[in-house]
């Protein structure tokens, strides 16, 4: 199975940068937590972006792969600084590879905080994701991490 993760990974994050119109580009990078992997934010406007992940769980018992993608609205006014921080959230779906062929599917909602710099295009979240799985049965989950995105411009 890992032998397809690295060209999998590689595909999820072309097909991200495909097609969307781009406020500050792309941004690359990896997330750490349940699940950790890879990262991507693409913007569609200063206030909205689609983000993507494409994760491993390192969690006993539970190594799968796990994909999601969520839209997202921005807050800028939430902390008052001369650093530019954003409270982000907004509704995804999660999809997880199978285990003895039960993979899952289910609706995801993220909230987030993401510093931004203002020096170079990198920005550093943190994010908490409740995940209610509704194929092939109901049950709830929790996803967390933190991370770092470079944006190309």
């Amino acid at each position: 199975m890992k032998k397809i993760f690295v060209p999998l990974a590689f595909l999820f994050l072309f097909l991200a940068a495909c097609g969307f119109a781009q406020e500050r580009g792309l941004g690359v990078g990896v997330i750490i937590g349940q699940p950790t992997g890879f990262s991507a934010k693409s913007w569609i406007n200063q206030t909205n972006a689609l983000d993507f992940g494409l994760g491993f769980s390192f969690a006993k018992d539970d190594n799968r792969i796990h994909i999601h993608s969520d839209y997202l609205w921005h807050s800028y006014n939430i902390i008052q600084s001369t650093e530019k921080f954003a409270l982000y959230y907004g509704p995804g779906l999660k999809l997880r590879t199978g285990k003895n062929n039960d993979a899952q599917l289910g609706i995801r909602g993220v909230l987030g905080l993401a510093w931004m710099s203002s020096k170079v295009p990198l920005d550093v979240f943190l994010e908490v994701a409740p995940v209610l799985n509704f194929i092939p049965g109901t049950g709830f989950k929790m996803d967390a991490g933190f991370g770092a995105r470079y944006y190309f411009e």
